[in-house]
């Protein structure tokens, strides 16, 4: 088959159209993969937030454990002593 120049020109029109086709899907896909991005850096955010919170959380109930542990002792004590005979 013999190219003219009219061919030619329509090849060259269609691999233009083709090339701005790709570029404009690439342009889609950077705002898809943005708004991809944002949100998982709003996740990791409430991630991180939820892990400090447990630490916090963590924390505080070995500190309520211990003080349970020191008051156990204490009331084991008292209900150990021998009974006291009232007054009057």
């Amino acid at each position: 088959m013999i190219l003219t120049k009219q061919n030619l020109a329509t090849a060259r029109t269609l691999g233009v159209a083709i090339v701005v086709l790709g570029l404009v899907g690439c342009a889609t896909y950077k705002e898809e993969f943005a708004t991809i991005n944002s949100r998982l850096d709003s996740l990791d955010a409430k991630v991180q937030s939820a892990a400090q919170s447990a630490e916090s959380a963590n924390q505080s109930a070995q500190q309520a454990n211990q003080r349970l542990d020191q008051l156990e002792g204490r009331v084991q004590q008292l209900e150990s002593a021998p009974s006291r005979k009232p007054r009057g």
